[in-house]
């Protein structure tokens, strides 16, 4: 304090520089692991890369040529807050082919990716101090997003008894406990890469709206699905919301480019929303979009691969000595528990990238109470890559 009693020029700055206390969320570790990754490659070392849920293999052919034809048209100008009208669409066309439902292109809104998609939909549907239930464990930012908002997360555990996804009973005792506004529910999920059938996935739902309780569904990764096919919320309720994009299926992580369905009586309020957050989606990868739904064939090809990549480290981690780990029914994960080695993921994973080369991400990201004994690994890359990292872990953990 200053001679009279008022505060210092140094303690106003420092008060100017305080962040909120909102912004105060964990950090999203699979990022921090990718850049201790691209560290230890500047270094020169040959890095496997494990750790973030991104597709090695390029957009369609059909977006970057779309792409392309744009630019060279010149003007990339705002669109329509929801969207292109031609992309809504396409997309809406998708329903009538994917999964045999007439959806109105009218409730389609185009996102800069899911995460946006889930700002849109938090804020539309919740206010601050409500409370909302995850799948433990789950995406972490679905978590640090509601807290960033003001909302209270509620970390609903799993178990292999519902095959690691999100039940009906967990849900309905987490909401007779202290009364749920909505729940988050994703299949296939990640971390897990886990699914529910469509039976499941109906009960849950009805049970959910039965209480109260909106549900927003995850679907980012449909299309990549193995075990069985994959249903999309939207046949069980006109009342879920809808999250899917671009970057997982179509590889198209970094043109950050998504979309939502949502129920008529927010069309209105998310593209208010949209409109003062964002204006409009990036034009330019609206445009690639669009055709990315021409190159399906393409991306089948792709899918084919991930097939490939998860026979090979099902059959070669156990040999390797990570012989236990959640069904990969879908996406590109495998989560595997690593207690038979370690009780800190985090430690685990920084020593397998620092002495093996391999970098996965710790379960802590996933789940705060027991992912310190799991490991998440992202098979989407190569098959030459999955084949090298079971022989790197495997000699590792042998050693």
């Amino acid at each position: 304090m200053g001679p009279d009693g008022s505060k210092t020029m140094l303690e106003a700055a420092k008060q100017l520089l305080k962040p909120s206390k909102r912004s105060d969320v964990p950090p999203f570790i699979v990022m921090d692991v990718m850049a201790a990754a691209a560290q230890r490659e500047a270094q020169g070392a040959h890095i496997i890369h494990m750790e973030v849920g991104q597709p090695a293999a390029p957009a369609p052919a059909t977006a970057i040529k779309a792409a392309q034809a744009a630019l060279v048209h010149g003007r990339i100008g705002y669109t329509e807050t929801l969207g292109i009208p031609s992309l809504r669409a396409r997309i809406a066309r998708h329903y009538e082919d994917a999964y045999d439902l007439a959806l109105d292109p009218a409730r389609v809104v185009v996102t800069t990716g899911s995460s946006g998609g889930f700002i849109l939909a938090f804020l539309s549907l919740f206010e601050p101090g409500d409370r909302v239930a995850l799948a433990n464990p789950g995406y972490p930012p679905y978590r640090h997003i509601l807290s960033a908002l003001g909302c209270e997360p509620v970390l609903v555990p799993t178990s292999a008894e519902t095959r690691w996804a999100l039940s009906a009973k967990a849900l309905i005792a987490a909401h007779q406990r202290a009364q749920l506004k909505g729940v988050v529910i994703a299949s296939p999920a990640n971390p897990t890469g886990t699914m529910m059938d469509a039976d499941v996935l109906t009960r849950l739902i009805a049970v959910a709206e039965s209480e109260g309780i909106r549900v927003i569904s995850d679907e980012i990764y449909h299309g990549l699905d193995y075990a069985f096919t994959a249903e999309t919320a939207a046949n069980a309720s006109g009342r879920a919301v809808v999250i899917n994009s671009f970057s997982k299926y179509f590889c198209m992580t970094g043109w950050r480019i998504g979309w939502m369905v949502v129920p008529e009586e927010l069309v209105r309020p998310v593209e208010r929303l949209q409109g003062n957050l964002a204006i409009s989606v990036p034009t330019l990868a609206q445009v690639a979009a669009e055709a990315a739904f021409e190159g399906r064939d393409e991306m089948e090809t792709v899918k084919h691969g991930y097939e490939e990549n998860r026979r090979i480290l099902t059959e070669g981690l156990p040999k390797a000595g990570l012989d236990k780990f959640l069904p990969a029914d879908g996406a590109f994960y495998l989560y595997a528990d690593i207690s038979r080695f370690s009780d800190d993921s985090l430690d685990f994973a920084k020593r397998m990238l620092n002495e093996a080369g391999v970098a996965a991400t710790p379960g802590i990201d996933f789940d705060p109470i027991d992912g310190r004994h799991f490991l998440r690994f992202c098979y989407a890359g190569s098959t030459a890559e999955m084949h090298e990292a079971v022989k790197r872990i495997g000699g590792w953990l042998k050693r």
